[in-house]
């Protein structure tokens, strides 16, 4: 899952981006609204973290402006201001959480969790196909009740393919989605991985899930 966080502490906006992507998630950063609306108009992000006092573009702007552009990523503020109003204005302007500094790490996951299970209209951290499963939280893989053994980078991929089963993905949109913006586009790494998977979700088994699509991209198959 990618997420956009629009932080102007550097130290702040590098500790949350430290602990996120140790949680498997692929982070990008904007150090203000203007920057982090080019962004988002630019990347498909399933989440966005924002400050609310911020240079150029503030937090409440920023939300206004993906607001009345239909964009309707779970947008979580995370911010010093603390009083009720401050609360209201953000939620009442299009934020869908709120949450105060200082914070609890364990408490920002979960609440980074709650709002992509509502993005994706399921109450659960567990996504499968047939007897392939994934634990969102404890980031274990089994198939067949048999444990699997990913790289974070294997998760994402899989996490990827899983969350849009029965649907063809293509090698730029897997590229887009777990990994950073400057990533070179113009390489094979995404066959290689995707290869590296083939050989640990579908090798023993009798039912191939993963299957490429020639020409296209790839798609996990649930039928």
């Amino acid at each position: 899952m990618r997420i956009l966080i629009v932080e102007d502490e550097k130290k702040v906006a590098s500790f949350i981006k430290k602990g996120l992507e140790e949680e498997y998630y692929l982070v990008d950063l904007a150090n203000n609204g203007k920057i982090a609306l080019e962004l988002v108009f630019e990347n498909e992000y399933d989440l966005i973290i924002t400050d609310l006092m911020m240079p150029i573009v503030d937090g409440i702007q920023f939300i206004k402006e993906l607001r009345a552009n239909k964009i309707l990523t779970p947008v979580l503020i995370l911010t010093v201001k603390d009083s009720t109003n401050d609360k209201v204005r953000g939620l009442d302007y299009g934020a869908d959480d709120y949450l105060t500094k200082p914070f609890s790490f364990e408490e920002l996951t979960a609440r980074v969790r709650a709002l992509l299970r509502r993005k994706d209209v399921s109450k659960e951290n567990i996504i499968k196909a047939d007897n392939l499963k994934m634990d969102l939280v404890s980031h274990k893989v089994t198939r067949d009740n048999k444990e699997i053994f990913l790289t974070p980078k294997e998760f994402a991929i899989l996490e990827y393919l899983l969350r849009n089963k029965n649907k063809i993905i293509s090698r730029t949109k897997i590229l887009e989605h777990v990994y950073d913006l400057h990533f070179d586009t113009n390489t094979n790494i995404i066959d290689v991985y995707i290869n590296k998977l083939r050989s640990k979700i579908d090798l023993s088994n009798q039912k191939q899930l993963l299957h490429t699509v020639r020409g296209v991209g790839y798609t996990i198959k649930d039928d």
